[in-house]
């Protein structure tokens, strides 16, 4: 047993991380996206007619935020980022490189309740539902009604 965990390399070892460039997904890169929620957020999945922001190194795509946009509003979703590439400031990192999107119009998502304080260090504020454009409230509702604890939040510029 002791000599086969010796054997075991992580993604880490083999590939140390690369600096990472933070851009929106070009269309024909679209599949990549999918197969790295489906390995990394499992419930998120990305649509053509979303705008996506990736980071990655020469290696391999890190992270990954989608916004869903909307007449006179966005939806930002999907915010993943690799699991072995978590608690590093890649988040944070990849919510910087979005600003010109964040500011293109009023911007909300739903956060976990455990990643709140995360989003309101990059601008987000918490709000009332009611204050959420009225085609949004339904869904956020019932993401909550089905187990998830929510928080509709709001981007302030």
């Amino acid at each position: 047993m002791g000599a086969q965990s010796n054997v075991f390399i992580t993604y880490m070892q083999l590939f140390p991380m690369m600096p990472l460039t933070y851009h929106v997904l070009t269309p024909i890169r679209f599949p990549l996206v999918n197969r790295f929620y489906k390995n990394h957020y499992p419930s998120g999945k990305a649509k053509r007619d979303e705008i996506i922001w990736i980071g990655e190194s020469s290696q391999a795509l890190i992270c990954a935020v989608r916004f869903q946009c909307y007449a006179d509003y966005q939806l930002m979703t999907g915010m993943a980022v690799h699991s072995e590439h978590r608690n590093q400031g890649i988040a944070s990192a990849l919510l910087k490189a979005t600003q010109s999107q964040l500011k293109e119009r009023s911007c909300y998502c739903f956060a976990f309740s455990h990643l709140s304080a995360f989003y309101q260090t990059h601008g987000f504020k918490i709000i009332d539902t009611q204050e959420l454009p009225s085609d949004l409230r339904p869904r956020f509702e019932r993401y909550n009604q089905h187990g998830k604890t929510l928080i509709a939040m709001q981007y302030q510029s």
